[in-house]
């Protein structure tokens, strides 16, 4: 919220929206819908995340041993506590600068092993910055939810310095304050080891063709099921000191949404404000 407020007047607010039939309660809950079963859905969500997040900890602490991780934290609707049978454990990933597409592709080398086991959905490594270009370019609400709302949990230096390059949320959420802290990463000897190996002028060469080889094959594959089926777009905006999802593809879509919701909302305070 722009300014801050005490509870009384935020409690009295509340009462009168929901006086108005502006939003509904269900136990503690709120919605902007009178449907009560939201309640007990996110209730459900609520415990199914906390028994999923046991798991992403564990995942995470062994993630972080491959060579170059930095940082390691959980996105998606996880991070917002909230899970269900089909939900996947989203993993936000930093890396050292010039090294991401290497630690990237070891990474998902493993990742194949984890079908075979059934539990790649425990595994989706789905967005990786390095720490020489931290500052997320899409500065708009989306995105900053999606910033405050990641849980860190491996590397606590390196979220600090992703959270004060991207000091920017604070012009859509200028009272927050993360309170989550990530344990601090422990190398170990094979790791160190296997850096000073990958760190020679060969791998150099090495890190610029593993990330074309990534973007082709993603292109190919997005043409494909586009072609097969046009109702479906997928995408990865691949670059030397990123990898992640085309934000193209989803963020405008759920921000229009978003917007539109707003005005219908805007519009039955104005009618209630009119009576």
């Amino acid at each position: 919220m722009p300014s801050r407020y005490d509870e009384i007047a935020f409690e009295n607010e509340l009462s009168s929206l929901l006086n108005e039939s502006i939003v509904f309660r269900t136990g503690e809950y709120y919605a902007i819908r009178n449907q009560p079963m939201l309640a007990k859905k996110r209730i459900a969500g609520y415990k199914a995340a906390i028994t999923q997040l046991i798991v992403a900890k564990r995942i995470a602490r062994f993630l972080s041993r491959f060579p170059y991780v930095e940082a390691i934290a959980v996105s998606g609707s996880l991070s917002k506590y909230y899970a269900d049978e089909n939900s996947d454990i989203d993993f936000f990933i930093i890396t050292s600068g010039n090294r991401l597409w290497i630690a990237r592709t070891l990474m998902h080398l493993f990742k194949k092993l984890t079908f075979i086991m059934g539990k790649e959905h425990w595994f989706c490594m789905n967005y990786y910055i390095d720490d020489i270009k931290m500052e997320i370019p899409e500065k708009n609400l989306f995105t900053a939810i999606e910033i405050v709302t990641l849980l860190p949990l491996e590397g606590g230096d390196g979220f600090e310095k992703f959270m004060a390059a991207n000091s920017w949320v604070k012009n859509f959420f200028p009272f927050f304050q993360n309170s989550n802290k990530a344990s601090e990463l422990r190398k170990g000897f094979i790791r160190n080891a296997v850096e000073k190996i990958l760190n020679s002028d060969f791998f150099d060469l090495l890190e610029s063709r593993l990330m074309t080889i990534t973007d082709k094959r993603w292109k190919k594959k997005s043409h494909s099921i586009k072609r097969t089926d046009p109702s479906k777009n997928i995408g990865m905006s691949v670059d030397k000191h990123f990898s992640k999802p085309d934000p193209r593809i989803f963020q405008e879509k759920i921000l229009k949404q978003y917007h539109n919701r707003v005005q219908q909302l805007e519009t039955l305070l104005d009618q209630a404000n009119l009576n």
